[in-house]
């Protein structure tokens, strides 16, 4: 047997009729890697200096304005409040910025969805073991026509994926807001707490210096001085929790903003009620409106054009070729291949597609009967919430103070009951700390039904369907 080594000769000229001038231009569109390091430290620079730089977030706020007359001026000289809160929530809260980027990666598949498949390049060759033959070689290039229409459908299920991230982001914008809401409230009543303490204090302080002048006299036993000493300690220790959760209270808010928890900027209490308009039809209002629906509608629609994307991958593509050979003569190739859909046809990808849009269609109809639920609920507890703070504020805190104001004048005059004392003492903080847990509940519950209500929207045209006025 006879063993030949290839002639440099004979590789000499297939490397020379080689098309690799083409080869390399077809190289050129490819994109080329660039590294991209982290800066934590740039990071940290600008995360405690973000309120240093404001014109962009003040350009912001007047266009909001235009859409929200809710919102005010966005001047951070004052203090920051509620209003301005929210708007810096809208550029740097932590799940929004992830969330805006999420929505980017899906932007950037839609953008390249729908298109052609690249060409391939083949190439085979063949050696004869005999001197006084030349390589014989073929080249083809394979392009494949979408005459069966799904790159259009591709492009049309990208946008309807898009969507939903378009949806999801306007969900957690809305979202964030409430949130802001409600962390606001939340600190401001702590910090209402703590002064409702401190205020307390005062005055156990100024009734026990009274009881020590009455035991230094001989007026009050040692053991009814020492309760009010204990009742003072005690409202001591009840201040220094308070004042953590006022600063615990702060932190979560500022976290929600976007804000470095070492910011000094001054923030500016908000316990004034929140309403909720109230529509003659809240149930129309939340399928028209509601952000969570919407983001299963749009769901919806990417079922719909999987499933119009699987009906139509049963209708072949044209896979073509083209090329150039060298055997004993020069040649050119051509060939193509058409798919029959006689024994597959897809059926499998027909038929989760369709389970899928069955799937999309129930998750859509379940959290409107969850939402359904939820707004019941919710209304329900802000009816009750209000029967209980017209008690309170009625009722309650005005026989407190009364009876607190009796007991001074006869503390003043030297006319002491440690025990009553102590009694109108402890309820009286008691009753002004719940009327404080009444109004931020429903400060939370009125916060929550604008949430299921959603923003308003341009779909809501109808006299029947504008709100009602506040609740």
């Amino acid at each position: 047997m006879r063993v030949r080594h290839c002639s440099s000769v004979a590789w000499a000229r297939w490397l020379y009729r080689t098309p690799a001038v083409g080869l390399c231009a077809l190289l050129i569109g490819c994109q080329s890697y660039e590294r991209s390091d982290i800066d934590l430290q740039a990071t940290r620079i600008e995360f405690e200096h973000r309120l240093e730089q404001t014109e962009a977030i003040s350009d912001f706020a007047a266009r909001l304005r235009e859409t929200d007359q809710s919102q005010g001026e966005f001047d951070l000289w004052d203090g920051l409040s509620l209003g301005e809160g929210e708007v810096l929530a809208l550029f740097y809260n932590p799940r929004l910025r992830l969330a805006r980027l999420e929505a980017g990666v899906v932007l950037a598949r839609r953008d390249h969805a729908g298109i052609w498949k690249d060409p391939v390049l083949g190439f085979n060759a063949a050696d004869v073991l005999s001197a006084s033959s030349a390589l014989e070689y073929g080249i083809t290039i394979g392009l494949t026509i979408p005459i069966s229409g799904r790159l259009g459908v591709e492009r049309d299920r990208a946008d309807a994926a898009y969507e939903v991230e378009l949806q999801r982001l306007v969900d957690m914008e809305w979202s964030t807001r409430q949130w802001v809401r409600q962390a606001w409230v939340s600190w401001s009543t702590a910090v209402e707490r703590t002064r409702l303490l401190e205020s307390q204090i005062e005055r156990v302080e100024h009734t026990s210096g009274i009881a020590d002048q009455l035991e230094e006299a001989g007026e009050l036993v040692r053991s009814e001085a020492r309760l009010l000493r204990i009742e003072l300690a005690e409202q001591r220790a009840s201040l220094r929790q308070a004042q953590l959760d006022e600063h615990t209270a702060r932190l979560a808010l500022l976290g929600l903003i976007g804000l470095s928890p070492s910011t000094s900027q001054v923030l500016v209490e908000s316990l004034s009620p929140v309403g909720s308009a109230m529509y003659d039809d809240p149930i129309r209002r939340i399928i028209a409106s509601n952000t969570e629906l919407a983001i299963q509608r749009a769901a919806y629609q990417v079922a719909e054009e999987t499933l119009r994307l699987e009906v139509r991958k049963q209708y072949p593509d044209i896979d073509l070729g083209l090329g150039y050979g060298n055997e004993d003569d020069d040649r050119l190739l051509l060939g193509f291949a058409l798919p029959i859909p006689l024994l597959n046809a897809n059926r499998g990808g027909i038929a989760e597609a369709r389970a899928n849009r069955e799937l999309a269609r129930a998750r859509a109809e379940i959290t409107f009967e969850r939402l359904t639920h939820a707004f019941a609920e919710t209304q329900s507890r802000i009816d009750s919430i209000k029967s209980q703070r017209a008690i309170y504020e009625q009722e309650v805190v005005p026989m407190l103070d009364t009876q607190s104001q009796e007991l001074e004048k006869l503390i003043n005059l030297g006319e002491m009951n440690t025990l009553f004392l102590l009694e109108t003492v402890t309820r009286s903080y008691e009753g002004k700390s719940r009327l404080l847990d009444l109004q931020l509940a429903h400060q939370h519950a009125a916060i929550e039904l604008n949430r299921l209500l959603g923003p308003d929207t341009p779909y809501l045209n109808d006299e029947d369907d504008q709100p009602r006025g506040d609740q």
